[in-house]
């Protein structure tokens, strides 16, 4: 019987050999990458310069009187919309029926695209043979 030393023995380890030979564990080849000890650099790359502090605050107020213009912008929008006898509880009610159409819609697309897979054609000969248009 082979003593210790004089058998190399073969053992898996993530897919791949470790060679126990004389007590040493080798997982890669002795080659050492040359960029190993070099410091990290990201691939992220900034573009951004930094501002001093008195920069941000101006444009911050800029911003700020930006959102406040369009805020009053809306406002107007919306004063105009109520003369026109548009109400926000009328809004609602059309915003939710436009949302039970397209959930209608996207239900009756998944239906129509089963249905050609199962009769192996396509959607659209689905569309010409229900009489619907390929706009809808």
């Amino acid at each position: 019987m082979a003593s210790p030393d004089e058998t190399r023995s073969t053992t898996p380890c993530r897919g791949r050999s470790v060679h126990l030979s004389r007590g040493l564990l080798k997982r890669t080849p002795g080659v050492v990458s040359r960029n190993l000890h070099n410091s990290f650099k990201s691939p992220v790359q900034s573009t951004s310069v930094q501002n001093s502090p008195k920069e941000d605050h101006v444009k911050i107020q800029d911003e700020i009187k930006n959102l406040q213009k369009r805020g009053e912008e809306l406002n107007k929008q919306i004063t105009k919309l109520e003369l026109e006898s548009y109400s926000v509880g009328e809004l609602d009610q059309h915003i939710k029926q436009l949302h039970e159409y397209n959930d209608i819609k996207d239900i009756g697309q998944m239906l129509l695209g089963k249905l050609a897979t199962i009769r192996g054609a396509t959607t659209k000969d689905l569309y010409v043979e229900f009489h619907l248009d390929l706009e809808d």
